[in-house]
């Protein structure tokens, strides 16, 4: 009996619940969309490891603090061919194949003179083509390459870019620049990790781009089957010794997993982000709508109870309502899901990264789907649920039977202060903290219960909010502005709770958007103060090789060239404490072009060999400006360094840097084992004009498409260029909660016109036109929407403002609060009502006047 009553009541009321289903839908998308993109990818992925991993890999140790693409002295870390050899003759080797591969090429079409290659973020990997046994890739179209003026590239690159088999094609690498004529074009026999390859014959890879005829960057050996990958490893162990770094297929596979994990997992945490923003919103849409559904079958529930139905079997029936609904929005949102798994896998092939077609759906997609749905729907309706339990059975003979609540009004009011102020003060306890991490705590702790405040306390909020926005609607818009504004207080619960969704979307761009503005303000502040230099000279990916700094410094107008490169090295404090760190060798004039902010010591000793360190790595290791440090760049290379200068924390540009001058560092790494510079900065000269020296540099680099020349403005753009990306995505998570939150509102104006049907009547009987009715109805919602709007606004402000002090002393040291964005997101919101209004306003005024007023 009780589930057949609520399959009526659910099938009844099917066109009011079709909002809540989209809130449940586009949750539940977010979802499974996600689990179903990360299982395709990891798939995917996992069978390419799977395909190209050979039994045992061999590359010789990374020095302290590298890894295996370390540069030492510009060339890539070898293995010798006699290692080959020797894998070669041991018992249960099959083969074993020398591999050359290095990540430091860049491919130009000198065609164009512009650099080929991913454009994802993926490498470019420039090699010998050594097939081995199990190949992940076959020859298509011309073929191998066989002498030193030939090269293979793959069928991706090689359609992106417009090339063909003999095509000319130019590769350069730290050894030099390097011009070639396509020999063939390999496709993958799976699929295409997004990064550009490309391949020579072994004679030529090793003298190109290793410089070492007798090297190879690793060595793949595959078993005969006799012997498991451990033994071989183990085997190989005894046979080379010490300085070799030893791989199963297992732990390579293992390795790069983890390479492409971090990837994927933040793909993962954004879609689940959007997916979560989506349930907190739609959460406030489904209480409002089983609310308002429940106070308008106030006399149906209290015949039920007259009939004998217990406080129990009602709430069960809303609650089965809401597992109904849960279960249909699950379903749905699950298959949308997997079209949005499908935009995703188009979304990555359009960057390079072509994933496999064939998605992949694991037991944990439906299981998390209808979990995600049925849990969010039944919470959300359970509060309403228990509502509906109270209604007394005699509410059947009037017409308002809920229960009052002015106790629980005046609990909700004092509990939602309670909260606010508790979050408040973990606010202001945040801003002033020292410490970051304790001031991070407090910031999380403070936002999650200042939300949680507003939210309870939405109802008396919006008595006060909307009688100071709405007092100006009387004057402008008469009748019609006087009852849109008592329309709106006249249910503040509903009121705050449809505001709740929009607010919640508002307050997260806001605060977003002060901190990313602080950041902006903060990096220009201390580039403007600390950055004397006028030009900035950068490349993609790799170091700027000896061939490039060289034409940098032959460009005319020039005062200078500060060069700047970067050494892993083991820092051992005097107590004994060993940390990995990058040592920053630079020039002397490195001086001159930065203007280093001194907390103790001075700059002058970096000239004599001293080296610096920031203010939070002194006080961590108890070190001052004359201390001493132990550096060991590895392979023995080791120096002791006095601390010269101790830097003021709080600048991006020079905290945890170690920077010591290049002649410094060449007393234990010679300069010919330094790796090239990660970056060299100019300075014009006294008359010269700046502009035309900055044309002058970027001519002197044209041949190095992968280079980046900016002056300091551009090298301003690029950083804001690099925060607007964090930006966009926090204006997605605002795209969607407006979304749900518009559905929100047209759903709450909607209810409230089936629930006002015979006060509309009445309205309309007394003479309120039609147009008044639906202007009634747009400024409700205007003013619903810049509540929710205001109240956003303001918990963001809160936020921002908290999150920059936190991070005051961690390069976000200017506040800089987006006044322009503000408005316009306010001005938006009010927009938002308007359109979220015109399907409720055009039914309302659409209503036969008799029958509304008849209507029971």
């Amino acid at each position: 009996m009780l589930l057949k009553t609520s399959l009526r009541s659910f099938v009844a009321h099917k066109g009011r619940m079709v909002l809540s289903l989209i809130a449940v839908v586009l949750s539940v998308a977010f979802v499974s969309g996600t689990l179903v993109f990360s299982n395709t990818a990891t798939s995917t992925f996992d069978k390419l490891f799977d395909a190209t991993a050979s039994d045992l890999s061999i590359s010789q140790a990374p020095p302290k603090g590298g890894d295996e693409a370390q540069q030492n002295g510009g060339r890539t870390l070898t293995v010798p061919a006699t290692a080959v050899a020797r894998l070669a003759g041991q018992p249960g080797v099959k083969t074993a194949d020398g591999q050359v591969s290095v990540q430091t090429g860049t491919l130009v079409n000198p065609k164009t003179n512009k650099a080929i290659g991913p454009t994802s973020g993926a490498p470019t990997i420039v090699g010998a083509w050594v097939p081995g046994p199990h190949p992940a890739m076959t020859i298509t179209s011309g073929g191998a390459p066989a002498g030193s003026g030939q090269l293979m590239i793959d069928a991706d690159t090689a359609k992106h870019a417009g090339l063909h088999p003999g095509d000319p094609i130019r590769v350069i690498g730290d050894l030099g620049t390097f011009d070639y004529t396509i020999s063939g074009i390999a496709t993958f026999n799976g699929t295409n990790p997004g990064a550009a390859l490309a391949f020579l014959d072994v004679p030529t890879a090793q003298h190109d781009l290793l410089g070492d005829a007798a090297g190879f960057t690793s060595i793949d050996v595959y078993g005969d089957g006799s012997r498991s990958d451990d033994q071989l490893k183990s085997e190989a162990v005894a046979a080379l010794g010490n300085g070799y770094q030893f791989k199963t297929a297992a732990e390579q596979k293992a390795d790069n997993q983890k390479g492409v994990g971090s990837f994927l997992d933040f793909m993962k945490y954004v879609m689940l982000g959007f997916a979560g923003v989506s349930l907190l919103v739609g959460a406030f849409l489904i209480i409002n709508t089983f609310s308002m559904l429940v106070a308008q079958r106030t006399r149906e529930i209290g015949l039920l109870r007259a009939l004998g139905g217990s406080r129990r079997q009602v709430n069960r029936s809303v609650l089965i309502e809401a597992l109904l609904l849960g279960v249909l929005g699950s379903t749905l949102g699950m298959l949308a899901g997997l079209g949005l798994a499908l935009l995703l896998i188009q979304l990555m092939k359009a960057v390079g990264m072509n994933l496999s077609s064939s998605l992949v759906i694991g037991a944990n997609v439906p299981v998390a789907s209808y979990l995600v749905g049925i849990v969010i729907t039944v919470l959300a309706a359970w509060i309403p649920a228990r509502r509906a339990g109270k209604v007394s059975p005699m509410a059947a003979l009037r017409d308002h039977g809920t229960p009052s609540e002015g106790a629980a009004n005046k609990i909700r009011t004092a509990l939602g202060l309670l909260i606010t102020a508790a979050g408040g003060a973990l606010l202001a306890a945040g801003a002033g903290a020292k410490a970051l991490g304790t001031g991070g705590s407090e910031l999380g702790l403070g936002l999650v219960l200042t939300l949680l405040g507003f939210v309870v306390l939405g109802p008396l909020l919006a008595g006060v909010v909307i009688r100071v926005l709405g007092v100006a609607l009387p004057a402008l818009f008469g009748p019609a502005g006087r009852l849109a504004q008592r329309n709106a207080l006249r249910n503040p619960r509903r009121t705050g709770a449809t505001a709740a969704a929009l607010m919640i979307g508002l307050a997260l761009v806001t605060g977003a958007s002060v901190v990313t503005n602080s950041m902006v303000s903060s990096t220009s502040s201390q580039i403007d103060k600390s950055v004397g230099a006028d030009y900035i000279v950068t490349v993609n990916h790799g170091g700027l090789t000896t061939a490039m700094v060289d034409a940098a410094k032959g460009t005319p107008g020039l005062s200078h060239v500060t060069e700047q490169r970067e050494l892993p090295a083991t820092l051992t404090t005097p107590a004994g404490k060993q940390l990995d760190e990058l040592v920053s060798a630079v020039s002397p004039t490195f001086t001159q072009d930065f203007s280093l902010p001194v907390t103790s010591g001075s700059t002058e000793g970096l000239a004599s060999g001293g080296i610096s360190v920031d203010a939070n790595f002194a006080k961590d290791n108890d070190l001052k400006a004359g201390d001493k440090l132990a550096v060991d760049y590895g392979k023995g290379r080791t120096q002791t360094l006095p601390i010269a200068v101790v830097t003021t924390t709080g600048n991006t540009i020079f905290d945890r840097h170690f920077f010591a001058t290049i002649d410094t560092v060449a007393q234990a790494v010679p300069l010919d084992q330094q790796p090239g510079d990660v970056a060299v900065f100019g300075k014009a000269a006294p008359g010269a004009d700046v502009e035309k020296t900055l044309t002058a540099l970027q001519d002197s680099l044209t041949a190095y498409p992968q280079v980046s020349v900016q002056d300091q403005a551009g090298y301003k753009k690029i950083v804001q260029k690099s925060v607007d990306t964090l930006l966009y995505l926090v204006y997605g998570l605002l795209g969607l909660a407006i979304t749900v939150a518009v559905l929100g509102v047209v759903n709450t104006l909607a209810l409230s016109v089936v629930e006002r049907t015979r006060e509309i009547g009445l309205l309309r009987a007394i003479g309120l036109s039609r147009r008044q009715l639906r202007r009634m109805i747009r400024l409700e919602s205007v003013v619903i929407a810049v509540f929710g709007a205001v109240l956003g606004t303001g918990l963001g402000l809160a936020w921002g403002v908290t999150a920059q002090r936190v991070l005051r002393n961690s390069g976000l040291n200017e506040l800089s609060v987006p006044v322009g964005t503000i408005v316009v997101v306010l001005l938006l919101s009010a927009v938002v009502g308007l359109l979220a209004a015109l399907l409720p306003a055009f039914r309302a005024g659409r209503m036969n006047v008799l029958a509304a007023i008849a209507t029971d």
